[in-house]
C-alpha cells in the first residue's frame, strides 16, 4: 500500500498518489507496508418530503513515482498527513479494481432507476438510512444538491434489510463483499496510525470492540447554478476513519486548509481517507478530523461511495493517557460513543461544530 500525502502549503491536491466474486477478496500486496507520498513536482520522499434533485433537473495531477522505502520514514509521512491535513489517499491498497468498479456500477445503476423504484427505500424523517436526504431538520433548510442512499452494514443490529435495494439484482452481494474489504483496510490503517503515534499496533482495533460500519452512496446531478448550491455542506465526520471512493469524471471534494477550500483531484482506483472526530479525540487533538464539503458541477454528474468506520456504541472514549501531558493538556472529556453518535446524527452538518460535544472549554 502506498499512502499519498500533500506537500505543506500545496493548494491543489491531485495524485496525493461477470467474474467469480471470490476473486475480489482483499489480498494485501507483498509491499503493503510500503508507503510513499505523491507531491507536486517534488522528488519522491520515502515514506420529511424531499424533492429528488435528479427529477428537478430531468491542473492536471502529476504522475505517481514508484519507490521502496523504510517503514519508519513512511510512518513520519503518515503522521504528517494526519496531523497537518487530516486526510490522505491510498493507492496499491490491495482491493481488487474490479470490485471498485462493481460498487460504482451498482450504485450508479440504482440512482438511474425511476424515482418510484428508488422511493421504495425512503429515508424517514429523523433517520439516516434509506434513500433521500439526511440531516434535514427544517422545511426552511437549504438542501444540498445530492441524492443519497445510506445503509447500516455492521454489526447486524444496525442493518435495516428493507432498505437494501433489490435492483440492481447484485446490489447486496457486491456491497457485502466491498464492505468486507473496506473493513480490513480500515483495520490495517488503524494499525499504521497507532504505530505512527508510538502506540502498539492493535491499540485502536482492540479498543473499538464491535465496530460500526455504514455506507453512503452519493449522486450529484449536474447543477445549473453551482455558485448557489453545494453538493454537501461543510462538516467533519463523526467516525474514526472515513473511506471515500470517488469517480474521476469531475472534481467535487474540497477540504478546508488554512481557511481556504482546497480541491482534491481524484486518481483512478485510489481511496481517500479522512481522519474522523473519534481519532481527533483519542489523540487529544494531535491528529485532526478534516472539515470538507462537496461542490456541484454545471456540466457533469458525480458519484461517490463513502464508508464510515467507527467504534462500538457501547465504549467510552477520551484522550489516550499516552497523548496527554503538561505541554498538551487534556482537550476532550470522556463520553459514550453511542451518545456522541446520536448527537451527531440529530444535528445539521455545520463544520466541526459537532465536536463541541466533547471539547473541554477552559476559562481564559
Amino acid at each position: 500500500m502506498r499512502i499519498c500525502v500533500p506537500r505543506r502549503g500545496y493548494q491543489r491536491l491531485g495524485h496525493l498518489s461477470q467474474v467469480k466474486l471470490s476473486e475480489y477478496l482483499w489480498d494485501p500486496p507483498s509491499n503493503f507496508t510500503s508507503m510513499a507520498p505523491v507531491l507536486s513536482s517534488a522528488p519522491t520522499i520515502k515514506v420529511g418530503h424531499i424533492d429528488d434533485v435528479q427529477e428537478l433537473t430531468k491542473t492536471r495531477p502529476t504522475s505517481v513515482p514508484e519507490s521502496e522505502d523504510q517503514s519508519w520514514g513512511e510512518m513520519v509521512k503518515l503522521a504528517a498527513a494526519c496531523e497537518e491535513w487530516g486526510f490522505f489517499q491510498v493507492v496499491n491498497h490491495g482491493i481488487n479494481t474490479r470490485l471498485l468498479e462493481s460498487i460504482q456500477k451498482v450504485a450508479k445503476e440504482f440512482f438511474m432507476l425511476p424515482l418510484e423504484e428508488k422511493e421504495k427505500y425512503p429515508m424517514a424523517p429523523g433517520t439516516i438510512q434509506g434513500y433521500g436526504h439526511a440531516f434535514v431538520f427544517s422545511e426552511d433548510q437549504k438542501l444540498d444538491w445530492c441524492n443519497m442512499l445510506a445503509l447500516g452494514v455492521e454489526p447486524p443490529f444496525v442493518r435495516n434489510p428493507k432498505l437494501w435495494p433489490t435492483k440492481p439484482v447484485n446490489f447486496s452481494e457486491v456491497l457485502e463483499l466491498y464492505s468486507v474489504n473496506i473493513r480490513k483496510l480500515c483495520q490495517q490503517l488503524l494499525r499504521y496510525i497507532a504505530r505512527s503515534l508510538g502506540l502498539k499496533a492493535e491499540t485502536f482495533n482492540d479498543m473499538f470492540g464491535q465496530t460500526v460500519q455504514a455506507v453512503r452512496m452519493n449522486y450529484y446531478p449536474p447543477c445549473s447554478r453551482p455558485d448557489l448550491v453545494l453538493g454537501l455542506s461543510p462538516h467533519s465526520d463523526g467516525s474514526a476513519l472515513t473511506v471515500l471512493q470517488q469517480d474521476t469524471g469531475s472534481v467535487g471534494l474540497q477540504i478546508l486548509k488554512n481557511n481556504t477550500w482546497v480541491p482534491v483531484y481524484p486518481i483512478a482506483n485510489a481511496l481517500v481517507i479522512n481522519v474522523g472526530d473519534t481519532i481527533e479525540v483519542l489523540t487529544n487533538g494531535k491528529y485532526k478530523s478534516v472539515e470538507h464539503r462537496a461542490v456541484t458541477n454545471k456540466e457533469k454528474d458525480r458519484l461517490s461511495v463513502v464508508t464510515f468506520y467507527a467504534p462500538s456504541y457501547e465504549i467510552e472514549l477520551g484522550p489516550l493517557p499516552e497523548l496527554v501531558d503538561e505541554n498538551r493538556p487534556c482537550m476532550y472529556r470522556r463520553y459514550n460513543h453511542g451518545e456522541y453518535s446520536r448527537h451527531y446524527v440529530t444535528n445539521r452538518l455545520d463544520g466541526k461544530r459537532s465536536l463541541d460535544f466533547a471539547k473541554i472549554h477552559t476559562m481564559n
